[in-house]
């Protein structure tokens, strides 16, 4: 009888539970897209913060280059050059490896924090970067002497200046990495994938081969198997690593023993990158490692998400502000509606609730066929609320807008560029200047979110049933029967 009664009163009102329907489709459909859109700037978040320390890395440790004191100066990139004096075509060529970044924190930092509670793996890692000047002096010739002028005696006779001669010199600047290759699942490395070759093996702790960024060997036109000399050691290339996403860490990869020896930093390293064992106690970790390790700054993968900028950070606020603010708003108004909708509805069938209470009907018996067929329209409206959700957000996927991401390169505790290890390619090193990659946006839908939806879909259908079961619950037969003509 109750699904008989309630099939039947539906049909006959199917313009008003359509109307119902479709305010509850919209406010769910508008949850679905906001919620998809900004599980998509979370994962758009992820790619750019994995493009600059990897994946997997939950926080890196650090200590910031103290600043200089009264009367320092800051160390500056010298280059000395051996005298040519028998030979004016002898090319000149000179490499300068410098740390950059940060001060340099002693190997076995390492092992103690990898000590520490809360930690799953801890890897160390240097940062350098290599100039290269290379060119040639000319030497100068004298003119030829002119003769005196104004005849015996007269002054002015030039001769013997020096002519021509100068210095023409290249400078090429890149970044380097040197990583620890018995523990590869962690580091700049990781955001990159080999497409050419091959990455480092277990063993090669101290061998003289490198892997380069696929952009830097494309400008070099080097290729695996062939050879880049640094500080005039030769080193093998055996692999092209192309980045996921964005620019690379660095151009150059090499073993962590040969960029140590290379930039005179012997057991020396600039970053620990660290994974934490569960990933909801990243900041108990932190301040665990802040705690036992002194003079060091950690920062992990949230610090960073904090000083990226542009459309990405614009959008993401957004999203997470007005589009669910907006999206609440929207739902709570078709709650509203729908139970304002139904309530007036029972308003217009006093009559038949009357002669069915007449008939002897219970007012418990009214309300749950009131509150059937406002779940009804609910769940209806769900249905219609998801189908519009996973269309908004299918249209979204589908035509990917670009969002920019702007990665300051600021110092200190708070994070930024220069906090995760290598500079971006290209660029002047950490902290040098900002970054920006550009992000294709994507709406995923989890299984979460539709369970939302339906639970939204049913708490719609109850409010308005509760709304139309307490106006006809009041209803009296004496009702009805004062309405029959």
């Amino acid at each position: 009888m109750f699904f008989t009664y309630l099939r039947r009163e539906l049909r006959r009102r199917r313009k008003a539970a359509l109307v119902v329907a479709s305010g509850l489709a919209l406010g769910i459909a508008l949850v679905i897209v906001v919620n998809s859109v900004s599980s998509g700037m979370n994962r758009a978040q992820d790619k750019v913060l994995e493009s600059l320390y990897g994946l997997g890395t939950d926080m890196t440790v650090t200590k910031a280059a103290a600043p200089p004191g009264e009367g320092e100066t800051t160390r500056r990139p010298r280059f000395e050059f051996d005298a040519q004096d028998n030979d004016d075509t002898a090319e000149q060529a000179r490499d300068l490896v410098m740390v950059q970044g940060f001060e340099t924190l002693a190997s076995s930092t390492v092992a103690q924090v990898g000590k520490q509670d809360g930690v799953g793996d801890a890897v160390g890692g240097l940062s350098v970067r290599v100039m290269k000047v290379n060119g040639q002096f000319r030497r100068g010739e004298a003119a030829p002497a002119q003769p005196p002028q104004g005849g015996p005696g007269g002054g002015g006779g030039g001769g013997g200046e020096v002519q021509g001669g100068g210095a023409a010199f290249d400078v090429d600047s890149y970044t380097a990495y040197g990583t620890d290759v018995t523990e590869q699942d962690l580091g700049p490395l990781t955001s990159s994938k080999i497409t050419s070759g091959r990455t480092f093996k277990a063993t090669e702790t101290n061998a003289k081969v490198v892997v380069l960024d696929s952009a830097y060997a494309k400008e070099k036109s080097l290729g695996v198997g062939k050879t880049l000399t640094i500080s005039k050691i030769p080193y093998q290339v055996i692999g092209i690593a192309t980045a996921d996403s964005g620019d690379a860490a660095a151009n150059v990869y090499l073993p962590l023993t040969q960029a140590q020896s290379l930039a005179g930093a012997k057991d020396k390293v600039t970053t620990v990158y660290v994974r934490a064992k569960d990933s909801q106690r990243i900041d108990a970790v932190k301040q665990t490692i802040q705690k036992n390790i002194s003079g060091t700054t950690v920062t992990t993968s949230a610090d960073l998400a904090d000083t990226v900028s542009g459309s990405l950070s614009t959008a993401s606020d957004l999203a997470s502000g007005v589009g669910k603010w907006l999206s609440i708003l929207v739902l709570v108004a078709a709650f509203l509606v729908a139970g304002l909708l139904t309530s007036s509805a029972v308003s217009r069938r006093v009559r038949e609730f009357g002669t069915l209470k007449a008939l002897g009907w219970k007012s418990g018996r009214v309300t749950r066929q009131v509150a059937g067929e406002a779940l009804v329209n609910g769940l209806f409206g769900g249905a219609l609320g998801i189908a519009l959700g996973l269309a908004g957000a299918w249209l979204i996927t589908t035509f990917s807008p670009t969002l920019t991401a702007q990665l300051g390169g600021g110092g200190g505790g708070a994070g930024g560029g220069r906090m995760f290890g290598a500079g971006p390619a290209g660029q002047g090193g950490p902290g040098s200047a900002s970054r920006a990659l550009d992000i294709a946006l994507t709406a995923p839908v989890s299984l979460t979110t539709i369970g939302l939806a339906v639970a939204l879909a049913v708490a719609g259908g109850l409010v308005a049933g509760g709304f139309g079961g307490w106006r006809a619950s009041r209803l009296r037969p004496a009702d009805a029967l004062r309405r029959v003509e």
